[in-house]
């Protein structure tokens, strides 16, 4: 395929880089700074392209900006995509309406995965899943189609239920590390390193996805071990007062999934 990329951050450069490592061409690069549109256009072998000028004839133009930059930048490439087969953002959250006015079909391509530079992000890529949010049924089966070739997984996404799949993507990237580094300052205040922690979280995550994660709690609030959970609170008390507050508001919510809520609740009073 051939694409356009608007916005060379971090996550339209990996998606660039994974596209161009499948055998896709980037047929030019549009960026608000031209510093960054010319880095970006000799990295990707692609030529810069104007804002006021027709953009080349390509499959499709790779929205990557910011979700409250979309609409914007819609409006700007108004009129001047009419040799696009589409036009799509990256955005899990922001509706594909944000795209209309473009007079060609429009989509979402959020890829489920962290990008944290442009390199590891697209070999991050590969196994990752992609959610495509579209009603044209030509451009669902060209973002299928572009999502396979980079050894992804692309499913459905209905655009009303793009609020909701974004908290629970961003509750799965965050709320683990939220409690990862909870257990950073609890390891340390005991004078232990936190990379004993390693195999024991490696362990967890894999059992969570073959599971589930209701399944794979295991400890002492989802056995309803009143006399342990006192034990541990009060170490924590002692240990790191600031601390404690997060700590049981972990352990309500760990004690909700597990229902073992009515005994956690006797040994936190």
């Amino acid at each position: 395929m051939d694409l356009s990329l608007v916005g060379p951050g971090r996550a339209g450069l990996a998606l660039a880089l994974a596209s161009r490592a499948a055998g896709h061409r980037i047929a030019g690069v549009l960026a608000r700074d031209p510093v960054s549109a010319a880095a970006a256009g000799e990295r990707l072998d692609a030529p810069v392209l104007a804002w006021d000028a027709p953009l080349p004839s390509c499959d499709l133009v790779l929205v990557a900006v910011r979700d409250d930059s979309i609409a914007t930048v819609a409006r700007r490439l108004a009129g001047h995509v009419a040799a696009a087969g589409g036009v799509v953002h990256l955005s899990g959250l922001t509706p594909v309406d944000a795209l209309a006015g473009l007079g060609c079909p429009i989509g979402s391509f959020h890829p489920l995965q962290t990008l944290p530079t442009p390199e590891s992000g697209a070999e991050r890529l590969v196994g990752a899943w992609i959610a495509v949010t579209t009603d044209d049924g030509m451009l669902a089966d060209v973002l299928f189609a572009l999502a396979s070739s980079l050894g992804a997984h692309p499913f459905e996404l209905a655009d009303e239920q793009k609020p909701l799949y974004h908290a629970a993507a961003a509750a799965a990237a965050n709320f683990p590390l939220a409690s990862l580094a909870m257990a950073e300052r609890l390891f340390t205040a005991a004078g232990i390193d936190f990379a004993v922690a390693g195999p024991l979280v490696s362990a967890v995550v894999a059992n969570a996805v073959t599971m589930g994660p209701r399944a794979a709690l295991t400890g002492p609030v989802a056995r309803g071990d009143v006399g342990t959970v006192r034990a541990q609170v009060a170490a924590v008390a002692a240990a790191d007062p600031e601390m404690l507050v997060h700590f049981v508001a972990m352990i309500r919510a760990t004690a909700a999934i597990a229902g073992t809520s009515d005994a956690i609740e006797a040994a936190l009073s």
